[in-house]
């Protein structure tokens, strides 16, 4: 019998309206990179959930070591060295990095001699320590409030390193990471690797399971499809498993037909809370059935412009004009009377309300007019119907449909509903920022065809994305963005990706 540091047998977990995990088993060796790979709800989550102490299953057992746990808690868990990074990181923002690290298991001391105290300058020098040696570096005074995502992502690390454990589970860790962050974070799971740990990896990114991960088991649907050799299986392979179909790599784009201009900005500078401006006199325009995209380093402005357009952040100079009128100073609903849809960039803050229901979602656009409303009262029937329908079109699982509480959801399933909430109202301007971060391949396939279809439509479109592939792949026109000026303004086909990587540099022509 194999020798596996964890096994799951026979995992059945079920929620109302939906089998999460149905008869998984899995065994995981000692030191090596284990991936789940998976569409956005196939029950990935759920299943290390259950080894993470977090749920029980309804059926099945759990060996770790060899010996069989039941974890009541994810305290449980990590007496038995196993810890999670979690997709949504559990930190306190107004404590220091070291407060967040040992919270729970603080190093005492005595205070004048006999009053138990937290010895923080014990824990600072600690985790000083102990980031240095995983090349996870930190300032452990440092408040979290006030660090970036990806030095919180290295917090979540050291506090599984702190407490020891030697099975590490990641989840989706590089959804909210840019390219150079996604880098850096793999070289430090082969780092822990080779120290000996052993990595769960949950992700829907076949590359980077392809980078790192030695095996990988696939689940569809809450179903063990295969587990694969990492190194003998193609990525072809890998997501017609994940999907459970045919998955096509290559866009069909049409030749474009641009009509009137929908979108102008002219000179748009935009401040910071400093006074700071992180737009600088900004200019471009966009037509219908033009898709025009922002390239660029995460950082760089490009939100602000996004936001700028729709009225969530204001314009110090300059104008934005949609189909020739003035919108620079126009409330935020008026603007979406006018014809503009959004999918933002950050989908919990401002694209749902995370405790409302799906239904509720999905008619923030239309409460407030017929049939969903009359005379100030508003008729959920046709919230319920509206959810149905476009649940279905739009491929959104939720475990109890239309009443599925959209914090539940996962992060990927809450982005389709946003994206088809925003697609569904036909605005002649449809803003994009990225709107496949976090979604699986099939997912993104779908995403893209809908952008298409959108400028097929007649849509004009402004996609922000750090994604150079999808930058390329989807655009008519790209503008290059570089510390909040953009750089160069051309035709798709007119610049290569090197081209495009040097501006996002903020390398100009000589």
């Amino acid at each position: 019998m194999e020798n596996y540091i964890v096994e799951m047998r026979h995992i059945t977990k079920r929620f109302p309206g939906i089998i999460a995990n149905d008869d998984v088993s899995i065994g995981i060796r000692p030191g090596e990179v284990f991936a789940l790979l998976g569409e956005n709800g196939a029950g990935k989550s759920t299943l290390m959930s259950m080894l993470f102490g977090m749920y029980t299953p309804d059926l099945g057992e759990i060996y770790v070591k060899g010996e069989k746990v039941e974890f009541r808690s994810s305290n449980d868990a990590t007496a038995h060295s196993i810890g999670m990074v979690h997709q949504h990181f559990k930190l306190v923002d107004n404590y220091t990095i070291a407060e967040n690290i040992v919270l729970g298991v603080e190093p005492m001391g005595k205070k004048l001699g006999f009053l138990p105290a937290v010895n923080m300058k014990q824990a600072n020098r600690e985790i000083a320590q102990l980031s240095k040696d995983y090349g996870l570096e930190v300032n452990p005074t440092d408040l979290i409030e006030n660090v970036p995502v990806s030095v919180r992502q290295r917090v979540e690390i050291l506090k599984m390193l702190y407490r020891k454990a030697e099975i590490m589970i990641f989840d989706e860790p590089t959804a909210v990471l840019t390219p150079s962050e996604i880098e850096f974070l793999l070289k430090i799971i082969d780092g822990l690797r080779n120290a000996g740990k052993t990595i769960i990896l949950i992700t829907h990114k076949i590359e980077e399971i392809k980078q790192i991960a030695d095996r990988c088991a696939i689940l569809c649907r809450g179903r063990l499809v295969d587990i694969m050799d990492v190194k003998t299986a193609s990525v072809q392979e890998m997501a017609n498993m994940m999907v459970g179909r045919e998955v096509d790599f290559h866009r069909h784009k049409s030749e474009a037909h641009f009509g009137k201009e929908v979108l102008e900005v002219k000179d748009l500078t935009v401040l910071n809370e400093n006074h700071f401006p992180v737009v600088k006199k900004v200019s471009f325009s966009i037509h219908a059935g033009e898709i025009f995209a922002i390239a660029g380093v995460s950082g760089n402005g490009q939100t602000e412009i996004a936001d700028a357009v729709t009225g969530l952040a204001a314009a110090s100079e300059g104008q934005v004009l949609l189909n020739g009128k003035d919108i620079t100073h126009a409330p935020i609903r008026t603007r979406a009377q006018e014809g503009i849809s959004y999918i933002p960039e950050d989908r919990q803050s401002t694209g749902v309300v995370m405790d409302f229901s799906l239904s509720d979602n999905l008619a923030l656009r239309r409460y407030t007019k017929e049939p969903y409303s009359r005379k100030g009262i508003l008729n959920f029937g046709e919230f319920s119907k509206n959810a149905e329908e476009m649940i279905t079109r739009y491929d959104i699982r939720s475990g109890q449909g239309a009443k599925t509480i959209v914090r539940s959801m996962s992060g990927g399933n809450q982005q389709k509903a946003i994206i088809g909430r925003e697609i569904e109202e036909h605005s002649d301007l449809i803003i994009f920022v990225q709107p496949t971060r976090g979604l699986d391949i099939g997912a993104i396939e779908n995403v893209h065809r809908q952008i298409l279809e959108e400028r097929e439509r007649g849509a004009a479109i402004l996609l922000i994305s750090l994604e150079l592939s999808e930058v390329m792949e989807l655009a008519d026109t790209i503008g290059v963005i570089f510390s909040g000026e953009l750089l160069k303004t051309a035709p798709a086909g007119s610049m290569t990706r090197n081209e495009v990587g040097r501006y996002m540099m903020g390398v100009k022509e000589a």
